[in-house]
């Protein structure tokens, strides 16, 4: 059975997200998503962003992933402590593949023992990223879903 993984803080949830999801979808029996908690980063709670998920991708085992170790600094040990908590959650299924449009893709399935799908970005006619996207969402409406977007309204979450 092909078991696909895809970790993320989906703040906001937007068509690149959308590509991966699908992509993964399409070629697994079971998709799980993990999403982190990230109130540093987005005021959208994370049930509502999981939500978004469950909405779109009905078939998804979509785990909220509360209280994740400290983002920012990068070193070996820090990616350990995310390794570990990614693991925690885990620990019910066999992840057989990773799926995602970045490098930590390798090093995340080669802890789970799994293979990296590296999914191809469409940056190329999408110049998105969540970041831009919460900065100027009136310029990017168009690359969320409307519920997506009136969750980013409701919670304050335009920066």
């Amino acid at each position: 059975m092909v078991t696909g993984l895809i970790v993320g803080k989906f703040a906001p949830f937007h068509l690149g997200h959308e590509h991966i999801l699908a992509s993964a979808y399409a070629q697994t029996e079971q998709l799980i998503v993990l999403l982190y908690d990230a109130p540093d980063c987005t005021r959208v709670p994370l049930a509502v962003r999981a939500g978004w998920i469950r909405a779109a991708y009905p078939r998804a085992t979509v785990i909220e992933g509360y209280n994740p170790p400290p983002r920012g600094v990068w070193d070996d040990e820090t990616m350990k402590q995310h390794e570990q908590f990614i693991k925690d959650f885990l620990a019910p299924y066999q992840v057989t593949h990773v799926y995602s449009g970045e490098s930590y893709g390798d090093r995340l399935a080669a802890v789970l023992d799994a293979e990296h799908v590296m999914v191809e970005k469409i940056r190329g006619e999408l110049p998105l990223s969540a970041s831009l996207l919460r900065r100027n969402p009136g310029l990017y409406r168009e690359f969320v879903q409307e519920n997506v977007y009136a969750d980013l309204e409701k919670y304050g979450d335009m920066v």
